[in-house]
Parts: structure tokens; C-alpha cells; sequence
């Protein structure tokens, strides 16, 4: 669920509760350094580039060995959420610097018919909202996508993204859901999955149940595995469309250090605020949602991530805004422009985000944050037409402050 990049405002008490093979040679990416050379930001795809229209739906993930994959939708004849549609990927070895040559690595099973509309439709294949996960016990990588937001299907690489197995459909995974969502679209993510510390992988998914293409009602949910994506299941529905809650959709996770299992989601409710949800397995036994007054909901996927070695600590990227009327007072319902990303920071669990910093003023909108094993964050983002990508420690965001 998308709107092009470009609600009663009475919120509830938020409480704690291109073709598959060896990696191309690298080739160079230009980078802008900041003053302090403390952050360097790089343009991993930009529209127009390798006869694509435009890329979107960023997400990233940094494997076992270190190396940085970054992926996307690249939308090849239009801008919309459908139409031709494929799944492209860079790898970097060297902390962002230099990238291989884009790799379309989705979808390569039969083609699928859409059901776009347009004159081309039985041509068309709309691959969309991928997501991978880094199986640390393992060090494979999965990779779920679905293809017309109708099925849904996971590859894997077992050498570092370099490689990927044939497609394999897991949509019977979602037939679970239909009791409670009798679900017409389906989407995973997007952005990144996790894998909590039992081994488990998690998956943020949204299913609709309106018409084929009508994004709308939609719910939040997740789904699992225990066998390390041999098999999947699905979990409990999360966020309803329900009372307050309206239209819940791409929803982000992260394992917080206590064990947790911190989610947040989008939605088109009017408190125009983010909700939230704490899980004990990533599967079942959610916390009520509750929309978070501080989390600001601009009708946008957010990300957000645990930091490492710091206990409590979490990072959420998103667009900072709200919308306004002339005398600066929040406008009940309205909706806040895509731009102003910003980057931001709680240190108890995600009950309060008291530091945060803009990263890209502009125009800005999805993002998807992960961080390299020497501690620097990296934040992989919709920046007007291209997808940049930002490299930076954390006292970009704090200063020198890192108080325990």
C-alpha cells in the first residue's frame, strides 16, 4: 500500500508493553563527504539508469561477512505500484564505497499475468515488496518477495548474495490468515526481516481484502520459521482494521535487548501517529496497538533497528513531518509531506525517542536502516528519484554523548 512520494487527533496512552550470477566487478560510487567526513552518503540506484523508470522500496542488510546488500523495485515502465516490476540487488564489500553491477534476482520462475489494467497487462509482471533476512546460524540468506501481490514466494543465497537458488512459492503460508482477513492482495515488508536470538526469522506481512487491486482495508501481521525458511507459518494478525485503526499496513521489527519483539506500523488512521506493538516471540501474544504520540505518521514505511551492544537502545528513520495549518497548529486528520527524513533515537525500549537528527531535508520517503559490524549505521533511502544510500557512527545522531 503506496501513495506516489510526494486523522480524531485523540491518541491512546502509550505505555511499555539484472541476471543472477558471480558478482559483477565493482565498479565506483561517487561520495559526498560531510565537513566533519563523519557521514558519507552515495547513490546506490537512480531512475533513468539501466533502462528503468525509476526505483523504489529500498531495503538493506548487512550479511554474515560483512558485505552491504542493498535492494530494491525496479519499475520499469511506469511509477506505479503496478505494472512491470523486478526486484534488483548491489553488493558492497568495502563499507559502501564500491558496488557491484545491479543483479535483477527476482522473479525468474514462469511469468505470472497481472492484472494491471493497462493495455499491456498480460505482459506484465509486477514483482514486489522484497525482503530478506540474514540467518546468522546458518549465514544463508533469505529472500521473500511476492509477485502481483497475490502469491508470494522465497530464493536464498548461500554464498553472500552472489547466487540464488530458484524461486520456491510459500503462498499456502497465508491461507492461516484467511479466517480472520479473507485477503485479496498480499504483501511481505517491506525493508528487512530479523531473526530473533532463538533462530527464529520473522517477517512483517499486510494482507487487503477489498477488491484484486484495492489496497484497502488492509491488516498488520507477521509470519515465521522455525527451520530456517524450510517452512513458513503464519502468525497472529497484529493491528486490525478496526475502530481507530485504520488501514495498517507495511510494518517494520526489530528484537530488542531484553528479547522482545518491537513493532511498528504504518497506517492511515486519523491520529495520523504510528502504532506500536511488543511481542515476547515475534508470532503471537501481541500487546494492544497503541498509536505513539511521538512517532509522527506522514502515510510512509519507517524503519527501525536495535542498536548493537547498547541495551534499550533502538534507531527509527522516517519523514518528520505533520501537517499544519498557517499558524503552525497540527491540523486534526491531515496528512504530513514525504520529506524532512529523519533519524532518531530511544534509549528505554522505544517509549520515548528524545534525540533525533535530519538526515535528508528534502524530499524523502521510505528508508530501511541497518549497521555494519563496526558499529556505523547505515540508512538506505528514497531521496527524490534515486535511492541513496547514508554511512555515519552514531555520534552523527548523539554527538559526543554516549551516555549507558
Amino acid at each position: 500500500m503506496r501513495i506516489p512520494l510526494l486523522q480524531r487527533p485523540v491518541l491512546l496512552l502509550f505505555s511499555l508493553l539484472l541476471t543472477p550470477g558471480p558478482q559483477a566487478v565493482a565498479q565506483s560510487a561517487t561520495v559526498a563527504k560531510s565537513a566533519a567526513d563523519e557521514l558519507f552518503s552515495t547513490t546506490v540506484f537512480a531512475a533513468g539508469q539501466h533502462d528503468v523508470s525509476l526505483y523504489r522500496i529500498p531495503g538493506i542488510a548487512v550479511t554474515t561477512r560483512g558485505t552491504i546488500l542493498a535492494w530494491c523495485e525496479a519499475r520499469r515502465r511506469s511509477k506505479s505500484d503496478w505494472g512491470e516490476i523486478e526486484v534488483h540487488l548491489r553488493r558492497s564489500t568495502d563499507a559502501g564505497r564500491t558496488w557491484s553491477e545491479p543483479q535483477h534476482i527476482a522473479h525468474h520462475g514462469p511469468r505470472i499475468a497481472g492484472t494491471s489494467g493497462n493495455a499491456t497487462a498480460d505482459a506484465e509482471q509486477t514483482v514486489n515488496n522484497p525482503v530478506a533476512i540474514i540467518d546468522r546460524e546458518t549465514q544463508a540468506i533469505e529472500f521473500l518477495y511476492c509477485v502481483n501481490y497475490s502469491r508470494c514466494f522465497t530464493i536464498r543465497s548461500t554464498d553472500d548474495g552472489v547466487t540464488w537458488s530458484a524461486p520456491r512459492e510459500i503462498t499456502s503460508a497465508f491461507a492461516a490468515f484467511r479466517s480472520e482477513c479473507d485477503w485479496k492482495v498480499l504483501a511481505t515488508g517491506p525493508g528487512h526481516g530479523i531473526q530473533l536470538r532463538s533462530g527464529r526469522l520473522v517477517v512483517p506481512v499486510w494482507l487487503a481484502y477489498g477488491g484484486v487491486r484495492d489496497h484497502h482495508p488492509s491488516v498488520s501481521a507477521t509470519i515465521f520459521s522455525d527451520d530456517h525458511g524450510q517452512t513458513w507459518q503464519a502468525g497472529a494478525i497484529v493491528v486490525p482494521d478496526s475502530g481507530d485503526f485504520e488501514d495498517p499496513n507495511e510494518t517494520i521489527l526489530t528484537e530488542l535487548s531484553d528479547g522482545r519483539v518491537l513493532l511498528i506500523s504504518r497506517n492511515e488512521s486519523k491520529a495520523s501517529r504510528k502504532l506500536v506493538s511488543y511481542s515476547p516471540n515475534g508470532a503471537s501474544a501481541w500487546t494492544t496497538p497503541q498509536f505513539h504520540p511521538e512517532l509522527w505518521e506522514p502515510i510512509c514505511m519507517a524503519s527501525v533497528a536495535s542498536v548493537p551492544d547498547k541495551p534499550g537502545w533502538v534507531v527509527y528513520s522516517n519523514p518528520y513531518t505533520l501537517a499544519r495549518d498557517k499558524q503552525g497548529q497540527e491540523i486534526p486528520g491531515g496528512r504530513g509531506k514525504r520529506e524532512n527524513l529523519t533519524i532518531r533515537l530511544s534509549r528505554d525500549f522505544g517509549r520515548t525517542w528524545p534525540v533525533q537528527r535530519t538526515l535528508e531535508p528534502g524530499k524523502s520517503a521510505y528508508s530501511d536502516l541497518a549497521f555494519l559490524p563496526d558499529g556505523r549505521l547505515l540508512c538506505f533511502y528514497e531521496a527524490d528519484s534515486r535511492l541513496q544510500l547514508a554511512v555515519f557512527p552514531l555520534e552523527w545522531l548523539t554527538g559526543k554523548d554516549q551516555q549507558q
